[in-house]
């Protein structure tokens, strides 16, 4: 606990309530970065490890001996990642905490008035925190290590554009419109009065204007001044120990502990499996494809959408854990669109899951069937219902907190990607229900070039960062399998030397659990059902896949439906 209370905002997300768990007492801070920290890592790192190595596992009672193993192997990565300090971008173009660090500010919920204390106090420490971002970018040039020139300039234009005295002026930036709602719901809660409410206004508006816009205009022109045109863009095997790294970071990413030679076959064969389906469709069914269909999708609005989800995962999924849920469906805002993704689910604290929040990108994200499915990965089954089902059932559990300090990235997106493939079935039945026919069989034409979609991507992953892959090598090899656009081979390019090992974190994460499931039917026989596939998966997790593989052997009999 003590990670948490020296990371204000992490400790925010993680924990709505800090004093149920023990931590009563702590400073708002913005973990800033610091070379001198770089050893100190290292040495805690070390010490925690053996630490663990010195506990007897076969004492422990099963859960404890199950965290235990998946905390050695966590540490045990990330004590070699931090052997290469500077091969991270925190400022990337695609993700950078520049911009994500604005979006946690604007969701950080009041409860209390010592959240809006600690808020204003984190305000007035993000100069600090973006000099120490600059510092970070300057040790990397001096490493060896600079951003490329070109996504450079990209970072350089958000800083510039993402926060401006235009938008702050009449008060109309979205830090501002947010912060004077959830003031106002304190408000009317009775937390605050009138006069408390206006000098947090007040004060918030004097912060962004003298700490927040400076320091965005300062880190703006110090990355500037970075800027080098001899650095062009190439992936991480082209680094030295560049290769290391990114298994490391696969590991860390996905929670699969695969070879690169075995990920790249499991990949291929998907991606033939998938091919295979489409031609299949097509040939049997020609007239389907014929000119170009737009279908419209049955059920238009969102919250319907939801509840549809809800209705048809019933038979197949265990219900949540008592407790209300609701869900609030918001808009990014035009500022923000081009630096956001189509959609995201704002994870809520472990102690607090009754509000949630999906934001939809309606630039990136159509209405319709990609409506739909992208619903079904933010929301039910996927993240939404997935980290309401954990964190709930952790609390009846009353597992250990230290639990949830673990992040797995392929537990959690790869069952966002396994329930939106889930979806395309739903919506099938959908069109099926409303006598399109044709289009259901669309459906299942969309989710097989979903899929394959994904598995391209992630084959491009390892073909950039592992196998050293140019551009013109990626645009000979995409020109053969039919994408010749030049632009856009080239943003896939670029996004993936930004974003390393992030799509396999989803679509690895998806085969992995696909593989897990066959592994339950093997083992289950008769008895598998998806329901108690389901159960197990959201019972055991978050996890890598060694512990999901692990506690399935152990697991005689699934759940079944009540």
């Amino acid at each position: 606990m003590d990670e948490l209370a020296s990371n204000t905002l992490d400790l925010h997300y993680t924990l709505a309530f800090p004093e149920n768990f023990g931590i009563t007492s702590y400073e708002p801070t913005l973990a800033c970065f610091s070379p001198e920290d770089i050893p100190l890592i290292q040495q805690s790192l070390s010490e925690k490890i053996c630490s663990l190595e010195e506990i007897d596992a076969q004492k422990l009672d099963p859960e404890d001996a199950f965290l235990h193993s998946l905390l050695l192997r966590s540490l045990k990565n990330s004590l070699a990642l931090n052997q290469f300090p500077y091969y991270t971008e925190p400022l990337s173009s695609t993700s950078g905490m520049h911009s994500q660090l604005l979006i946690l500010l604007s969701e950080y919920q009041f409860r209390c008035t010592r959240d809006v204390e600690d808020y204003l106090a984190l305000l007035d420490q993000v100069d600090e925190y973006l000099d120490s971002l600059l510092v970070y970018e300057q040790e990397k040039k001096k490493a060896g290590f600079l951003m490329p020139a070109s996504f450079l300039c990209d970072t350089v234009q958000q800083c510039r554009d993402i926060l401006t005295l235009d938008d702050l002026s009449p008060e109309s930036h979205f830090l501002q419109t947010t912060f004077q709602l959830r003031v106002e719901q304190l408000e009317k809660e009775n937390h605050l009065t009138r006069e408390q409410a206006e000098k947090y206004k007040e004060r918030h508006n004097q912060l962004l204007l003298s700490v927040l816009l400076p320091a965005y205009q300062n880190l703006a022109l110090g990355l500037e001044q970075l800027i080098d045109e001899k650095v062009i863009p190439k992936g991480l095997g082209n680094y030295p120990e560049g290769k290391s790294y990114y298994e490391h970071l696969l590991i860390s990413q996905t929670g699969s502990y695969r070879n690169i030679p075995d990920i790249k076959k499991m990949l291929i064969k998907q991606f033939l499996s998938d091919l295979e389906t489409l031609r299949n469709i097509q040939s049997g069914h020609p007239g389907c494809f014929s000119g170009s269909p737009t279908d419209t999708f049955p059920i238009s609005d969102a919250k319907e959408m939801l509840q549809h989800l809800q209705d048809k995962m019933q038979s197949e999924f265990p219900p949540l854990p008592a407790g209300q849920t609701s869900i609030a469906l918001k808009s990014v805002v035009p500022s923000m669109e081009e630096l956001c993704a189509p959609a995201f689910f704002m994870t809520p604290p472990l102690d607090d899951t009754m509000q949630n929040t999906i934001y939809i990108n309606h630039s990136k994200t159509p209405e319709g069937l990609e409506l739909y499915t992208t619903l079904a990965h933010e929301g039910f089954p996927g993240h939404l219902y997935q980290n309401v089902y954990c964190n709930r059932n952790s609390l009846q559990l009353n597992e250990n907190p230290a639990r949830h300090l673990l992040w797995y990235g392929g537990y959690l997106e790869g069952w966002a990607v396994y329930s939106e493939m889930r979806s395309f079935d739903y919506a099938s039945l959908v069109f099926t229900e409303h006598n399109q026919p044709e289009a259901a069989l669309r459906a299942q034409y969309a989710k097989h070039n979903r899929s394959m979609q994904l598995c391209l991507y992630s084959l491009l992953d390892i073909m950039i960062h592992y196998d050293c892959a140019s551009f013109s090598d990626i645009y000979e090899w995409l020109t053969k399998i039919g994408v010749g656009n030049t632009d856009t081979i080239r943003k896939i390019y670029n996004y993936i030397l930004q974003e390393p090992c992030n799509y396999l974190k989803y679509y690895l994460g998806y085969l992995e659990i696909l593989s897990l499931r066959e592994d339950a039917k093997s083992q289950w026989g008769e008895a598998y059902s998806d329901y108690g596939f389901h159960s197990f998966f959201l019972n055991c997790g978050p996890s890598d896949f060694i512990g999901l593989q692990e506690q399935l052997a152990q697991t005689d009999m699934p759940l079944t439906p009540p």
